[in-house]
């Protein structure tokens, strides 16, 4: 398979954190409805929450329940984690309000992009206190919380009050790498996701796979506060069949115990049993397991302790839904080096594309 790696870069490298993602949704609209979009989908909307909503129709009979077809639902959050501005001092620094979940030891000199109605300004984000020449142990040692971070633009504070104002927000910036083996990039939670949804259509699409269901994928909002942006959209919607796309845990690394690694980088798609959110259907991880199995598409079963994903929205919306959740193993998560093996993501796209016909 070849990726469409580009996608994937300005997927991951266009600033969304809850509640603004309509940059994102912008590059999606454009690959996906654009003259370029190559007609993956019937019918698309934007929703109340700001979630894309995309159908592509069944395009053969056979569903289960008769001449209406089973709808399945695909949720894939736009949105990364970052900053909203709170306050602006007087001279110049800015204070932050977390948009999502931070372990602050990894925010210490952090080049930060801060997006304005004017544009975007580049600058730099530490917590405030000495440096370590004037520090003694216990100032060094400690964890600071996000509320004892600001951002330095290098500006007179005049031009900053004038350019930047309480409400604009804050992410981190970190360009895309690619190496021979690895994806590394801030946002892969969850542009992943929304780039596995894009490929797994286009494939389905371009190889005139036939499927029996009606296949949704909503590019939802908000999922890093509280799986808001699924929530309405699943309510929407009204699925037989939902599927959370997200990244999960590879703690594969130095400092963890093999119990507990979750996923490992290589060893395939990453099929969710349990979370802290939602239980898997386990008729849907048997079903997707034995496709994997046909096809020859690597795999890995895996339980997460702590988080969740959309898919817990889509089950226990409406008259609720059975619900799966698919991913790619990532190390470091909500990083700014957030990793991908790129073996793992093709297996995700290829499961996802060769399960969805199969399902009646």
């Amino acid at each position: 398979m070849t990726l469409d790696i580009e996608l994937f870069r300005r997927l991951c490298e266009t600033p969304g954190i809850p509640g603004r993602e309509e940059r994102v949704r912008a590059v999606i609209e454009k690959t996906v409805l654009g003259k370029s979009g190559g007609g993956l989908f019937d019918t698309s909307h934007v929703d109340a929450m700001g979630s894309l909503i995309c159908t592509r129709n069944a395009t053969k009979g056979g569903s289960s329940r008769g001449a209406e077809p089973t709808t399945v639902l695909l949720a894939a959050h736009m949105d990364e984690i970052g900053f909203y501005v709170r306050h602006v001092d007087d001279n110049g620094f800015i204070w932050l309000n977390a948009a999502g979940g931070f372990d602050t030891r990894n925010l210490f000199a952090s080049r930060v992009t801060v997006v304005t109605d004017s544009g975007d300004i580049h600058g730099v984000m530490n917590p405030g206190g000495k440096p370590i020449h004037i520090s003694n142990d216990a100032e060094r040692t400690k964890v600071p919380g996000v509320e004892e971070f600001f951002v330095d633009l290098g500006m007179t504070a005049a031009d900053v009050k004038k350019r930047v104002k309480v409400g604009d927000y804050v992410v981190l910036n970190q360009p895309f790498m690619e190496t021979p083996l690895k994806i590394v990039s801030k946002a892969l939670d969850n542009r992943m996701a929304c780039f596995v949804a894009i490929e797994a259509l286009r494939h389905m699409h371009r190889k005139n796979v036939k499927h029996a269901a009606n296949i949704v994928v909503a590019f939802c909002t908000q999922e890093e506060v509280g799986l808001r942006g699924a929530t309405t959209a699943a309510n929407q919607v009204g699925a037989d069949i939902g599927v959370g796309l997200d990244v999960n845990l590879a703690c594969d690394t130095p400092g963890v115990p093999d119990s507990q690694r979750v996923t490992k980088h290589g060893d395939g798609a990453a099929v969710m049993i349990q979370d802290s959110s939602m239980i898997s259907d386990y008729t849907l991880v048997q079903e997707i397991c034995a496709v994997a199995k046909k096809h020859r598409i690597p795999h890995q079963r895996a339980i997460l302790p702590r988080g969740g994903q959309d898919g817990a929205a889509i089950q226990r919306s409406g008259r609720g839904a059975r619900c799966v959740a698919l991913g790619a193993g990532t190390r470091y998560i909500h990083t700014s080096t957030e990793m991908l093996d790129k073996a793992d993501l093709e297996a995700v796209i290829d499961l996802l594309a060769a399960w969805l016909p199969t399902i009646a």
